[in-house]
């Protein structure tokens, strides 16, 4: 009898709990799948602390190869799912696509970012769920902070040194705790203008700071962030977003870079294709977790709205607290529909008591219901974090010993771009990366990429986003002068101001991020000569038509080559060193005589009015264009990659700035393709 097939979408707390219990009572008499866009099961409670530079990033994650020995782990994002047929189709990290058969199916999908009708945000704000926006963050706080330093403008220091959280709960009166504390270390090795600190402003509609626990803890975190500076406004949202800074609900408007979004979280939409019984973007389940009419079929976590049976007509909220215990209740369930268990058990809690990390040695917490507050609420903070942790306790405690004693590393990365993390996107947890499959990021990501890296270093916004894809081969060569270039594609409509560090480092442009249109490639794809998602109607690169390929004239000029572009470490228009155009380079034919070549003579081994040296009077070189066909080619017919009636293959016809490629261009002088090219080295 073959063994039951089990897959679990999700590796949240719901779904890590779901595979690691199953695991242990099925004993290998099933076969179970764990399907999930990391490697990773992430620790969301600690995820400020990544922000704050008090924990690496790797301490918050474990690793489910090595905690789940008995699980088969996908990479890959679930796309559609066939009740019917109990198939679930899936895309994986590289686009492709895969197929998963199964007996019982669990969604513990989790939750993306809470998205509300207010202009600018999707543009300029950035959302807490994942580990790259933890990342992004800890790296633009920084360089805020960094420019605002060396800014001489007293406006432009306080734009930059302000900072906006939107939302008190947990997440966001942590984020602005720690962040509070974060850049108040920073300014001490880099002093701002006199009189001047960082600012964290904290909003919330609500009445009161974290209005989800008791008014006493609500009370003590309020006064602990009003200590630290936090300018806390209850009752007041942002009414506006904008390049600059936001437009608060009271009129107020607000000179800001940073813009957090912790207005709280909303199931994610896989959900929400399946065509069955909701409750507010949630899938209806019965008190066992399993969705009605569908014996197969299981649901916990954030994506699964779970009778409470303490309150009855009411559902369980949306908390890791309650995740964590919803996934050991659906794996009993799950291992007893298969008869790999015991009997079927509801879903019942206790309440515990809530924690709220409010950085230093300073938390709000009420184990129990026994309300506590400073040092005492911050051991008791830490040490249920590291009970239930399924992992890297050591580790974790050893970060905080060396915060307690050294001081914190404040250094940008540079691993997380801007527009890699938009708010609006079904994967928070994945960093979108050019040329990356992304079918559901683009079909959720709808109202924009987020802020653009040149905002955050010429004028400190978070940029404007959606104006198109980025495209590496776009960006100037290195160390070319002028901030204000302004870079035009044939073809691709207004052109986009680029700025001296984008210029300078290859930065992608303003607010474009990758759109998965076969306009980038990643890596994987590049090395494999794969095309690029999206590409069949556009021409293949390296042939003639289309676009030219890089390093070759036409179109557009590829670096170190004539046209357009200059070439890498050389000024304004003129063509590199070895390269034809307005100057001959060394060793090349052309107008005027080759350098360290005596009157008018052309270099050696290289064609030109007067014959090479070491050949017959007036019989071109081997392999050199001219009169007579090279050796080893038949009488007459030019040999290939020679100029001649037939072009070389991947060689374009036309000279540098004219028009592409005929079919039968002019016999001229081609640079050989038979031998390693040279001249590039050194920019890709």
């Amino acid at each position: 009898m073959s063994r039951p097939r089990i897959v679990i979408v999700g590796a949240g707390f719901a779904g890590y709990r779901t595979a690691r219990t199953l695991s242990r009572l099925t004993r290998g008499r099933a076969h179970i799948t764990l399907l999930n866009p990391t490697d990773y099961f992430l620790y969301l409670p600690l995820l400020p602390q990544v922000a704050a530079g008090i924990l690496e990033p790797r301490r918050v994650t474990v690793s489910l190869s090595d905690s789940l020995p008995d699980v088969r782990l996908v990479l890959g994002e679930a796309d559609r799912i066939d009740l019917d047929d109990r198939t679930l189709h899936y895309t994986g990290p590289e686009g492709e696509g895969g197929t998963l058969a199964y007996d019982r199916l669990v969604l513990a999908a989790g939750s993306v970012n809470k998205l509300l009708p207010i202009p600018g945000v999707a543009e300029h704000a950035h959302g807490f769920r994942g580990l790259p926006e933890a990342l992004y963050l800890r790296d633009h706080v920084t360089r805020q902070v960094e420019l605002a330093a060396s800014a001489d403008d007293p406006e432009t220091c306080a734009a930059r040194c302000t900072f906006v959280v939107v939302g008190a709960g947990y997440t966001g009166t942590e984020v602005a705790a720690h962040g509070q504390m974060f850049t108040d270390a920073q300014v001490r090795k880099h002093p701002l203008r006199q009189g001047m600190r960082p600012r964290w402003m904290l909003l919330d509609v609500a009445p009161r700071v974290l209005p989800e626990m008791d008014e006493k803890l609500s009370t003590t975190a309020d006064r602990v962030l009003r200590q630290r500076g936090v300018d806390v406004r209850m009752g007041t949202s942002v009414k506006e977003a904008t390049h600059d800074g936001v437009v608060l609900t009271d009129g107020e408007f607000v000179e800001t870079r940073t813009l957090v979004w912790c207005v709280g979280v909303r199931p994610d939409p896989l959900v929400e294709s399946l065509g069955l019984p909701m409750e507010k973007g949630r899938l209806l389940v019965d008190p066992h977790l399993q969705v009605p009419g569908r014996p197969e079929l299981f649901a916990c976590g954030d994506v699964a709205a779970v009778p409470d049976l303490e309150n009855p007509g009411s559902y369980t909220p949306m908390t890791a607290q309650h995740a964590w215990r919803h996934g050991k209740v659906a794996a009993e369930n799950v291992a007893a529909s298969l008869g790999l268990g015991g009997a079927r058990k509801p879903y019942r809690h206790r309440d515990l008591g809530f924690v709220v990390d409010l950085g230093g040695a300073k938390a709000a917490a009420n184990p129990l219901g026994v309300p506590l507050s400073g040092v005492p609420a911050g051991v008791v903070t830490r040490g249920y974090h590291l009970a239930a942790m399924p992992g890297n306790r050591v580790r974790v405690a050893a970060d905080w010993l060396l915060d307690a004693v050294l001081p914190r590393q404040a250094v940008q990365l540079g691993l997380v771009r801007s527009w890699s993390v938009p708010l609006d996107t079904s994967s928070p947890e994945v960093a979108r990366v050019p040329g990356g499959p992304g079918q559901r990021q683009e079909a959720s990501a709808r109202s924009g990429p987020g802020a653009a890296l040149a905002a955050d270093t010429d004028d400190g916004g978070p940029g404007t986003g959606g104006q198109g894809p980025a495209r590496p081969h776009e960006e100037p060569a290195k160390g070319q002068p002028g901030s204000g270039a302004t870079q035009v594609r044939p073809g691709s409509g207004a052109a986009v101001p680029r700025s001296e560090s984008e210029t300078a480092k290859g930065r992608p442009v303003e607010g474009r991020p990758p759109s998965g249109h076969g306009e980038l490639r990643s890596e994987s794809e590049t090395a494999k000569g794969r095309p690029a998602a999206g590409a069949a109607a556009e021409p293949d690169r390296n042939q003639p038509g289309g676009e030219p390929a890089r390093s070759q004239p036409g179109g557009e000029a590829a670096r170190n080559q004539p046209g357009g572009e200059p070439a890498s470490g050389q000024p304004g228009g003129e063509p590199a060193s070895g390269q034809p155009g307005g100057e001959p380079a060394r060793s090349q034919p052309g107008g005027e005589a080759a350098r360290n070549q005596p009157s008018g003579e052309p270099a050696r081994n290289q064609p030109g009015g007067e014959p090479a040296r070491n050949q017959p009077g007036g019989e071109p070189a081997r392999n050199q264009p001219g009169g007579e066909p090279a050796k080893n080619q038949p009488g007459g017919e030019p040999a290939k990659n020679q100029p001649g009636g037939e072009p070389a293959k991947n060689q374009p016809a036309s000279r540098p700035g004219q028009s592409p490629p005929t079919p039968h261009p002019a016999p001229g002088p081609v640079k050989r393709t038979d031998l390693p090219d040279d001249s590039a080295k050194g920019d890709s």
